[in-house]
């Protein structure tokens, strides 16, 4: 009997936020690509919680975004509620956070597929890798796949996103289900083909909360959670007039000791503690019972009640994912303020799969071991809709360079939080899901959301997937920022009445002879808006910033880089030397035996990681500094 056989340049194997972002950027740059997704239903699902963005996941949003990517155009179309979390705290851990219609999500960003002229979008179930070895004999190389059905799809190249679907299954108490999230089909044979291609697979899990039914919950009980007055969009290409909409609010209450006592009671009914779970969970989204458990100490923790969507009465109960038996959930639903009538729409699960250690990853995201091969998202050891974009994104562009002949994008951990992202996962050994954090970046000043444009839109202009047109209008902000931080530093104030009735009106001290704008603009009490009206030169254009969003971007970035320039100068010194040990690069093919003095710990992390770098080589678990030391005197042998 005939088989389907088809050539493609790219093959893209999961159609979650990672699997999109690669396919959508390899299409782009000018290469036939196809992605295969197990249900249309599963395409940019969001089966967790409803939500883009977040503590430090807004920035990797904002990043994919200035490179081009799709997340933040497409959460800017369907999101119903924004908030800037951190407010109260330094521009550094600003990060946006923005409510998803889940169902309006998926439906948006499967059209940007299916309308993208180099893209064709597949329902169809990958069961196999086709793998060769090249003609030397000593390295594999992937140069296809086959579905369940036997069709043959060649290609140049292979992404991996699968998400948590390899050999997936759902869990709740005794009810176990061989599912993929939301009740859709596993992918149930592709990690056997990997595992004869060489690659370790490990279980990891993760979990979700229970949807609960609107019309059954009690508000009044509850603290209402609007969103800011003001929006600012997640992608660069829109300002706040573009995407302005009436929100919708969230809603806080909080478990207490009865819910509690509840899951105490039944702790032996947990999947996670009778040893029914076998992988391993993430440590910063905890069930509801890990939390009971580990903080016993807390008389109660905080439960946000999310809409899931406009056109819809499920509500997501942020705070509460278990796996807990059925009937226990309902008891310990009915125990919180607000919920004491509620109906359960979905039930909690926990939900294993497959994934890889990314240690056998280059910084490309390629496979060390087999080449054109490479592996995006959860698959990876991560979790989160943001870091699987930003990973799927950065394959894509990877795997498309390769075919161009040109050299990789790799994004320095002082580059982008994407940088220290993929560093952490390729270096370091993950023992769990793997979550951002402001914390992880070392430079996360120079690293903010606001200036993630400034960062990284060049890069996406050069590879391709920023137009000339958005360049344009990028470059010109660019320039009206610097001007005019050079005409503050340049333009004195007088020391008139005007002035310091101004100063004095703000609680400032008044000054006795001319002083820079810039000198003034560093005082906490001021900032360039404040300054306004005793700026006579002062370009029209930035004489109002309510008048437009894009002006209060350019002031953002004005106040930001004159009040903490000290700072930044202190943090760019330090980048230096970190680059430093960037640019002494480690030959590929080092034979780390042949390196005197190594400890054997070392030897064999970096014979397993094989850095690219004396940077990364520094980075990873169980090198100390000697072992760097020995080896960069070998290197200069």
């Amino acid at each position: 009997m005939a088989k389907v056989e088809e050539s493609y340049d790219v093959v893209v194997v999961g159609a979650g936020h990672a699997g999109c972002e690669a396919a959508l950027a390899a299409a782009r740059m000018g290469f036939e690509t196809i992605l295969f997704t197990v249900s249309m239903d599963s395409v940019a699902l969001m089966p967790c919680n409803p939500n883009i963005g977040g503590s430090s996941k807004g920035h990797l949003v904002r990043e994919i975004d200035a490179l081009g990517g799709e997340m933040g155009k497409n959460i800017d179309k369907t999101f119903i509620q924004s908030k800037m979390l951190n407010v109260s705290k330094g521009p550094a851990v600003h990060s946006l956070r923005a409510q998803a219609d889940k169902v309006e999500y998926t439906k948006e960003m499967r059209l940007t597929l299916q309308e993208e002229p180099k893209l064709t979008l597949r329902q169809q179930e990958v069961s196999e890798l086709i793998v060769e070895y090249t003609s030397s004999g000593m390295k594999k190389k992937v140069t296809g796949i086959v579905t369940c059905s036997g069709a043959i799809y060649h290609a140049r190249a292979v992404i991996l996103c699968t998400g948590v679907y390899l050999k997936a299954r759902c869990i709740y108490g005794d009810t176990i289900q061989e599912t993929g999230p939301n009740g859709l089909m596993a992918a149930n044979h592709l990690s056997d083909s990997m595992r004869t291609a060489g690659i370790g697979i490990r279980r990891f899990k993760t979990g979700t909360p229970p949807r609960i039914d609107k019309k059954s919950v009690d508000f009044s009980k509850m603290q209402e959670q609007k969103g800011d007055e003001r929006i600012v969009p997640f992608s660069f290409e829109n300002c706040e007039e573009d995407i302005r909409r009436e929100q919708i609010s969230c809603w806080l209450t909080y478990t207490n000791e009865t819910t509690h006592e509840i899951i105490r009671e039944n702790i032996d009914r947990s999947p996670l503690y009778s040893g029914v779970i076998e992988g391993v969970g993430p440590r910063y989204c905890p069930s509801i019972e890990d939390k009971i458990m580990k903080f016993p100490d807390k008389d109660r923790h905080q439960l946000f009640l999310e809409p899931e969507g406009e056109y819809t009465n499920e509500m997501y109960l942020d705070g509460m994912p278990s796996s807990m038996p059925e009937d226990v959930q309902y008891r310990m639903v009915h125990t919180v303020p607000g919920l004491e009538n509620a109906k359960i729409v979905r039930n909690a699960y926990a939900i294993e799969y497959d994934c890889i250690s990314a240690t056998c990853l280059k910084p490309t995201l390629e496979f060390d071991d087999v080449e054109y091969l490479y592996s995006a998202g959860q698959i990876n050891g991560s979790s989160g809709y943001e870091e699987a974009a930003a990973q799927g994104l950065m394959a894509g562009i990877n795997a498309a360079r390769k075919l161009q002949g040109k050299p990789p994008v790799i994004l320095a951990r002082s580059d982008a939080y994407i940088g220290v992202l993929i560093d952490d996962l390729v270096t370091k050994e993950t023992k769990e899901p793997y979550r951002m954090m402001t914390s992880r970046a070392e430079y996360r000043l120079l690293l903010r959301q606001d200036n993630a444009d400034l960062r990284l839109t060049d890069i996406g202009h050069d590879i391709g997937l920023i137009s000339d047109e958005r360049y344009a209008a990028f470059e010109k902000k660019r320039k009206t920022i610097e001007d005019e931080i050079e005409r503050m530093r340049n333009t004195f104030a007088g020391a008139n009445e005007e002035v310091n009735e101004l100063l004095k009106q703000y609680g400032s001290t008044p000054i006795t002879s001319g002083i820079t704008f810039e000198s003034l603009i560093r005082r906490p009490e001021l900032s360039y808006e404040v300054l306004a009206p005793i700026d006579k030169e002062r370009p029209e254009g930035l004489l109002n910033p309510e008048n437009s969003g894009r002006t209060r971007e350019i002031i953002e970035q004005i106040n930001i880089s004159i009040k903490y320039e000290g700072y930044i100068k202190r943090q760019k010194d330090q980048v230096q030397q970190f680059l430093r040990m960037e640019e002494k690069k480690i030959p590929d093919d080092i034979d780390y035996s042949l390196v005197k003095n190594l400890r054997k710990e070392a030897r064999q992390k970096l014979e397993a990681v094989r850095p690219a770098s004396l940077g990364q080589a520094s980075r990873i678990s169980g090198v100390s500094p000697a072992d760097v030391s020995m080896l960069m005197i070998y290197l200069k042998k």
